[in-house]
């Protein structure tokens, strides 16, 4: 099959890329012209020059594919890049192209809490709404809302795993027990291949990994898989929030954002989990995931 990739530069594009040239399928991915295209190098694809923002890109991207695979999103926003324009009307113009271009399937990245609730985070809002749009379509879809994905390119982990090589403390923020349930980028990756080879795989699928755990539970599974477990000291979450909101002022580029400290409270359990139930995916376990790139302190 032809299968065009929206974000296949990206963390999770990568995998998604790689493993569905290995199955025998024809990729081709749509690049940034501002550099960040560069990024695309060395994948297995053929490569489209373009943004969402691009009808003329979008309509060469989609021509003769048959599957579509849309990977982009943005956890920050940073000028023109705002959620609204990426998640709702970059998936927007993207399904209008896929449609014109007579693609039979369309597979989607959400998020877990992704939903239309006063109290819900810009994120998550603007998440459900590109749901909503993928729904409506009239294509066949599958929509995928991934628990905390863990990989070599997870940035917040490798940040934790250099906390415990080198600080004394490691902070948890409150009191650690709102729940998350990581997942494994190669599992995360097979779903979504799957989806893109099997129509009949269709609806809203939640992914996690095996267990469920506590944010501090998850914190200590990455100090023993760095080779370093320190001492955890435990944030106030009205400290907390507090410390983001004044970074999100000085530094745009901030770690933590209050929106993202609000979705890590909020929790990313999948009691739903779809990846062994519905893909047949024995997901592997969070720990034995992070031993094969933190590598027990040699990296």
């Amino acid at each position: 099959m032809l299968i065009a990739v929206t974000g296949a530069s990206g963390f999770v594009g990568r995998h998604v890329t790689a493993l569905l040239a290995r199955r025998g399928h024809h990729v081709r991915a749509l690049v940034r012209r501002d550099g960040r295209g560069t990024a695309a190098e060395g994948l297995p694809a053929d490569r489209t020059p373009g943004d969402l923002a691009d009808p003329a890109a979008l309509a060469a991207l989609t021509r003769g594919a048959d599957v579509v695979v849309h990977l982009v999103g943005i956890i920050v926003e940073a000028g023109a890049a705002t959620f609204e324009g990426v998640h709702v009307d970059g998936t927007g113009r993207l399904l209008a192209a896929a449609r014109d271009a007579g693609v039979r399937r369309f597979v989607h990245m959400s998020a877990v809490g992704a939903r239309d609730e006063p109290q819900a985070t810009r994120y998550h809002r603007t998440k459900w709404r590109a749901e909503q749009l993928v729904r409506g379509s009239g294509l066949s879809h599958a929509i995928f809302r991934p628990s905390i994905i863990s990989g070599p390119e997870n940035r917040p982990i490798r940040t934790l795993a250099r906390l415990h090589r080198w600080s004394p403390l490691v902070p948890v923020f409150g009191d650690g027990r709102f729940p998350t349930q990581p997942v494994w980028i190669e599992d995360v990756a097979l779903a979504f291949a799957l989806a893109a080879e099997r129509p009949a795989l269709g609806g809203v699928f939640e992914l996690g990994g095996p267990a469920a755990l506590t944010y501090e539970e998850f914190v200590r599974a990455i100090g023993r898989a760095a080779g370093h477990p320190r001492l955890l000291v435990h944030v106030p979450l009205v400290v907390a929030r507090a410390a983001a909101a004044a970074l999100a002022i000085a530094w745009p580029l901030a770690p933590l954002t209050v929106d993202q400290l609000q979705m890590l409270v909020e929790g990313s359990a999948t009691p739903a989990n779809a990846l062994e139930s519905v893909f047949g995916v024995r997901a592997l376990p969070f720990e034995e995931g992070l031993t094969r790139y933190l590598g027990g302190g040699r990296r």
